[in-house]
């Protein structure tokens, strides 16, 4: 197989998000039917999806989504695994056979938690303890990759159209509060499971469409924080840069969305003297974390999810809402094959921001009591 960045094809890629804001609960097929609408936009080289509230039995537990390329690849990360965590429990990802996806990789998911010794010896917090033993998981054991890691949370993915993948991960039986898709049109690699979005680190999931021109300055920018990039996609880097604005710099959501798609300086010199010196203050701070190049994005996060374009929108985006349901995806057709008619659709400008979040309640118990079919 050729490797990342040996071959160009050119793009399209398809995205769409869900979610309830009341926490409910909802099947993954609403969200497989959403992204399959959008089957011309993907090639079948990659497809997947992020869902949230899917494992209430282990709401407290880190679920880890492992793929192997073989056996002593599973042996090595278990004995590494076990000699770092307590294991709740283990098992296969249930799948079933389905035509298209083609050469499957062992696939399993582990409940863990950091032994206590371990961690007060790391002089860590878990989170960081957690992200510290991906990377070093998927760089140094061949054949390994982690490629999930929250809490209540998973990520599915594959290499095939995303309503396959859908049916190969039997996503109909899952029930959770908050899903994301992505169809992949790859740009600079001809496609494999590692490489198909969602990109996710923790509770943070990333599905992209576009190029990120800016790829090499985000690389280099994080690795001075410790991140480390092996899987040489750009969707990769806006994985790690919302986990280090939002989790590790503490910043609102809002104003990550600035960093991300910062306002141009024409703009920003029109501004109120207290908004001009936030901007000036951001666009210095992190230069090195602005996306550059043709994107629409959906960052879901623990309570919530951002969708947003690049500065002049060189990609599509369409929002809708009907009642507590907060719709984007690409195409308005997406959204109208799940939700028929919508109270309100509207397209963001570039670099404004669709911001949706559950309400101010506890969601541990919110998604444990409600679940709708829709």
């Amino acid at each position: 197989m050729l490797k990342e960045g040996n071959i160009r094809i050119p793009s399209g890629c398809a995205i769409s998000g869900i979610i309830d804001k009341s926490g409910a609960v909802f099947s993954g097929q609403i969200i497989a039917d959403s992204i399959a609408t959008m089957h011309d936009r993907s090639n079948g080289l990659g497809g997947g999806f992020a869902a949230y509230g899917i494992y209430p039995d282990f709401k407290e537990h880190y679920a880890f989504h492992m793929f192997y390329d073989d056996a002593k690849a599973k042996q090595d990360t278990e004995d590494l695994l076990k000699a770092n965590f307590v294991i709740a429990y283990e098992e296969k990802i249930p799948t079933r056979k389905t035509q298209s996806i083609k050469n499957a990789p062992l696939i399993h998911r582990y409940f863990v938690l950091p032994k206590l010794e371990v961690l007060n010896a790391s002089e860590m917090n878990d989170e960081d303890f957690i992200v510290k033993f991906i990377f070093n998981v998927n760089k140094n054991i061949d054949g390994a990759y982690i490629f999930s890691s929250g809490k209540n949370m998973g990520v599915f993915k594959a290499v095939g159209y995303p309503e396959d993948v859908a049916e190969f991960y039997k996503l109909e039986t899952y029930n959770g509060y908050m899903w994301t898709a992505h169809g992949r049109f790859p740009t600079n690699t001809p496609g494999w499971w590692g490489g198909a979005h969602p990109f996710n680190l923790l509770n943070i999931s990333v599905v992209h469409n576009g190029e990120l021109s800016s790829y090499d300055t985000n690389r280099k920018y994080l690795e001075e924080f410790g991140y480390s990039c092996t899987l040489m996609t750009d969707t990769e880097v806006a994985a790690y840069i919302f986990d280090l604005l939002l989790r590790k710099h503490k910043l609102p959501v809002t104003l990550a969305a600035k960093v991300i798609a910062s306002p141009l300086w024409n703009q920003v010199e029109r501004l109120s003297p207290k908004e001009r010196e936030l901007y000036y203050n951001l666009k210095i701070i992190y230069s090195k974390a602005l996306l550059n190049g043709p994107f629409s994005i959906i960052v879901t996060y623990d309570n919530g999810f951002i969708a947003i374009n690049d500065r002049i929108k060189l990609r599509p985006l369409t929002a809708a809402s009907q009642g507590d349901m907060i719709y984007v995806a690409s195409e308005e057709s997406a959204i109208r094959r799940v939700c028929k008619n919508p109270d309100k659709v509207w397209i963001p400008k570039g670099g404004e921001p669709v911001i949706a979040e559950i309400e101010q309640q506890n969601i541990s118990e919110i998604y444990d009591k409600k679940e709708v079919t829709a």
